[in-house]
């Protein structure tokens, strides 16, 4: 094991600053990661529940009035509010991240990064006119 550094009584241990637990709350760039990072949480609940939903539309209209009582209580309206924030949170930060993740040529140059958030935020708001669109009654 000559890879191996081990201790030894007569050899001292090196020097290691202790860090906080706390760590990700002393920058801005890791505290957004740590957000994100945890939105996925809140995106599973929205699956969860989404199953749920289609499981008591299944399960027949007095299944369904349950499910839809349930919905309206506080801890389930204080769970959709958060899973709201969290899922446009984390939409905002993975479009802000595309650019760096997607790299697009277009005629051999790369396409600038603005183009393509602007582009993922155009889709965004086209899909969400449409969907209010059929849910308001057109």
């Amino acid at each position: 094991m000559s890879g191996l550094r081990t201790y030894t009584p007569f050899h001292p241990k090196w020097y290691r600053r202790p860090v906080s637990t706390y760590w990700w709350l002393h920058r801005g760039a890791y505290l957004r990661f740590i957000l994100r990072e945890l939105s996925s949480v809140f995106i599973a609940y929205f699956v969860a529940v989404t199953l749920a939903q289609v499981y008591a539309l299944g399960q027949g209209p007095d299944a369904y009035a349950r499910f839809q009582a349930w919905m309206r209580t506080p801890l389930a309206l204080a769970l959709n509010v958060a899973s709201l924030f969290f899922a446009v949170f984390h939409a905002v930060t993975w479009f802000n991240l595309a650019p760096k993740a997607l790299v697009v040529h277009l005629r051999g140059k790369p396409v600038p990064g603005l183009w393509i958030a602007a582009t993922n935020y155009l889709v965004w708001r086209v899909a969400s006119a449409v969907v209010a669109w059929v849910l308001l009654g057109r």
